[in-house]
């Protein structure tokens, strides 16, 4: 039961918002453990001057094709599916819309079932 919020440059297509999007959960269904069924995502576009990013800390060069993924999950991963998770994100998105792997930041957090209301107020 993943939440991603995706942050980004404004100014991307409908079809470029959609191919991230799609990639995104594909990755999450096949290499986190995810259902189909499960897609949770608010995508965030951002001005100039309002995403601030290191063009070069811990990889790239970063371009203006930049996205941050804040994926909060509903329970921990192994080391082993966050990385198999993380390789098929970059690969997913270079296909479809054309990301540059280095443009791929991801950061996972975790949280607990009672952390969670799916509606009505109901508790998990």
């Amino acid at each position: 039961m993943p939440y991603a919020r995706i942050s980004l440059y404004r100014g991307k297509t409908a079809e470029y918002l959609h191919a991230l999007s799609q990639g995104l959960h594909d990755a999450l269904v096949e290499d986190f453990e995810v259902p189909e069924s499960d897609r949770f995502q608010i995508i965030h576009q951002h001005d100039v001057g309002e995403l601030v990013v290191d063009t070069d800390y811990l990889g790239g060069p970063r371009s203006h094709d930049f996205v941050l993924i804040a994926i909060t999950a509903g329970r921990p991963r192994a080391v082993e599916t966050k990385q198999r998770f993380y390789r098929k994100l970059v690969e997913n998105l270079s296909l479809d819309p054309g990301i540059d792997p280095e443009n791929v930041m991801v950061v996972i957090t975790t949280t607990g079932a009672e952390d969670w209301s799916f509606g009505g107020g109901r508790g998990n």
